[in-house]
């Protein structure tokens, strides 16, 4: 068998383990989650546990939680019960990951949890294991096969547990309100947070990197400020500071193109684009880029509540705030 029929089989196997505890979803689903949004209005935390493969899982399980504001830790079952159960207290709950539900690690924990009053709630793929008789609550996650030619390695059944952890985190966010404003405090470093936390007014262009002339100007004068300002486009502005058009270097060849010899001596404004695309200075810069890509445009004034022009977006600018 070639690599790629391989491939496509692994995959079409997990697709089906993954439809079938989709399909297992039922009021026990709600009841975790509420079982877990409780907890955490105690003040308590989501403790993952795992053995094995599924070590790895809860813990990227955990991971999800906390980054979405779940709090949430990773408990190994093997330290758990040479010190480490100091980590859960009485308003916690632990999520308990086991296929077979009957690992010796496991049905080691699981008493020593119930005697500090914790609550489990337990994932497995035997709801009549050991694991599911002493859990509080148990959510079901059976795979019709592994992807394992021999059956043996965890494979279908980590990837429906870790998207049933998914599915768990995802509930919880919705539940709780939790926003993209929430999500970037969370997310401070590296492209999530220069996304979710970088305005328009921290990367837009003012001062003399803003080319701004008044719609009578002579286009001359327009092509000198873009020049200085080494922009793409220049902003009329009338007296007042409100935003009247925009005056881009593809008006400029344009204009020329079709022969207009006096080009440089006609004002502005009858070449402008009256009543440009603009954005406000308080929106994320992840939104000018969409805006930028939608438009197929290159700059972007940007203009208060009053209308004035506060600033402008360069779309060569864009990479050096690691925006793109």
């Amino acid at each position: 068998m070639k690599a790629i029929d391989t491939a496509r089989e692994v995959f079409d196997v997990e697709i089906e383990g993954m439809q079938a505890v989709r399909d297992a979803l039922d009021a026990r689903f709600e009841e975790a989650v509420e079982m877990l949004r409780d907890a955490l209005a105690r003040g308590g935390k989501i403790v993952l546990t795992g053995v094995g493969k599924n070590l790895h899982v809860a813990e990227k399980i955990s991971a999800t939680l906390a980054s979405t504001g779940s709090t949430s830790v990773l408990l190994n079952p093997m330290q758990a019960i040479h010190g480490d159960l100091g980590i859960l207290a009485p308003a916690d709950v632990l999520v308990a990951l086991s296929y077979s539900g009957e690992s010796e690690e496991m049905k080691n924990l699981v008493p020593a949890v119930r005697r500090l009053g914790v609550p489990i709630l337990a994932i497995t793929g035997n709801p009549e294991s050991t694991l599911a008789r002493l859990s509080q609550l148990v959510l079901p996650c059976a795979v019709p096969r592994e992807a394992c030619p021999f059956g043996v390695a965890p494979t279908a059944s980590t990837t429906a547990t870790l998207a049933l952890g998914d599915a768990i985190a995802m509930a919880l966010l919705r539940a709780s309100g939790f926003g993209r404003d929430d999500f970037a405090k969370l997310h401070p470093g590296g492209a999530i947070g220069r996304t979710l936390l970088v305005r328009v007014r921290d990367i837009m262009r003012t001062g003399d990197r803003l080319a701004a002339v008044a719609p009578e100007a002579p286009v001359s004068e327009a092509i000198v400020a873009m020049t200085h300002a080494h922009g793409g486009a220049a902003f009329a502005v009338g007296p007042d500071g409100r935003l009247a058009g925009i005056f881009t270097d593809g008006d400029f060849r344009r204009a020329v193109a079709n022969g207009d010899a006096s080009v440089l001596a006609e004002p502005v404004s009858r070449f402008m684009t009256r009543n440009p695309v603009s954005i406000g200075p308080d929106a994320l810069a992840v939104d000018v880029l969409h805006l930028l890509e939608r438009r197929a445009i290159d700059d972007l004034p940007v203009v208060g509540a009053d209308g004035r022009l506060a600033g402008a977006i360069d779309i060569q600018d864009l990479p050096k705030f690691k925006v793109m």
